[in-house]
């Protein structure tokens, strides 16, 4: 099991690089069918670019495949879910922005915020083959699987929509002021920030009030402001904020952007802060 989760995260770090590479090889041919209005040129482009993007589309959902192998593999020869250090977790981590990422990008046909999310996952993964560490027992801590399963399962779900939502912000205020062709509408990036929140907030909630739940159950109380509990807060705030200026006053474009940047920029803290701080969380 060991050689078959390896394996499959090292395929699936060449898999991301070779999606991006088609991905691109795609968007120079639309430039150039955009570029280049004589018939036998535009259907020479057309079908060039046609087969990059399916080629494109297939080995993302082959690097999906590969991932959830490498979970499921890790799952079986350790008997619980990706949450017991911080090699599991990117690992997961990464999954959750891949997929996001894509279904997005299959809804909104937006090449440009899928690439910079495979681009982030790329990191993770890379990330957590450099953090690999060997299966071995869970300390009396994280013995709560079904709950602590579900916690982590929310925040691969948050963290990985709300990642599409940053990307997709600062897209967002590189188009505000350049106006490229080469970019997604402004409307229809605003559209991705604030769907993305729509459906990342409610897990980013759900993540906390599990492990609130797993707290108490491991450390005798709900809430003990260690640091991984107030940076995760301090998330939630962020997005709350987002999603109160929206919907009560209006905020869009601009203001908004820089509050799901903000807000990212905590998750990222959120997962890093071990490294700053020390407290309860083994990462």
């Amino acid at each position: 099991m060991d050689n078959l989760e390896t394996i499959s995260l090292v395929l699936s770090i060449a898999g991301i690089i070779l999606a991006i590479v088609f991905y691109l090889i795609a968007f120079i041919a639309k430039r150039k069918q955009d570029l280049n209005r004589e018939q036998t040129a535009l259907k020479g482009t057309i079908a060039a670019k046609s087969g990059f993007d399916i080629a494109a589309n297939i080995t993302v959902i082959v690097t999906i495949l590969l991932i959830t192998i490498a979970i499921i593999s890790r799952a079986i020869e350790t008997g619980h879910g990706p949450f017991s250090n911080m090699y599991e977790f990117a690992l997961a981590f990464s999954w959750g922005i891949i997929l996001a990422g894509f279904i997005f990008h299959l809804r909104y046909k937006t090449g440009s915020v899928l690439n910079i999310s495979l681009i982030i996952a790329l990191l993770l993964l890379i990330f957590a083959r450099v953090q690999y560490a060997p299966p071995s027992s869970l300390i009396p801590a994280l013995q709560q699987s079904a709950l602590l399963s579900a916690h982590v399962a929310s925040a691969v779900v948050a963290y990985g929509t709300l990642t599409i939502g940053f990307v997709a912000a600062i897209l967002y205020l590189i188009q505000n002021k350049y106006q490229s062709s080469w970019l997604p509408d402004l409307e229809v990036l605003d559209n991705i920030t604030y769907k993305s929140v729509i459906i990342g907030f409610p897990f980013l909630t759900l993540l906390i009030v599990l492990g609130a739940l797993w707290a108490d159950i491991a450390w005798g109380r709900y809430w003990g402001w260690d640091p991984k509990e107030t940076a995760s807060l301090v998330t939630w705030l962020i997005y709350a904020a987002y999603i109160h200026t929206r919907l009560i006053k209006g905020w869009k474009g601009v203001r908004a952007s820089i509050l799901l940047i903000a807000g990212f920029l905590a998750i990222v803290f959120t997962f890093f802060g071990n490294y700053i701080f020390s407290g309860l969380h083994s990462y």
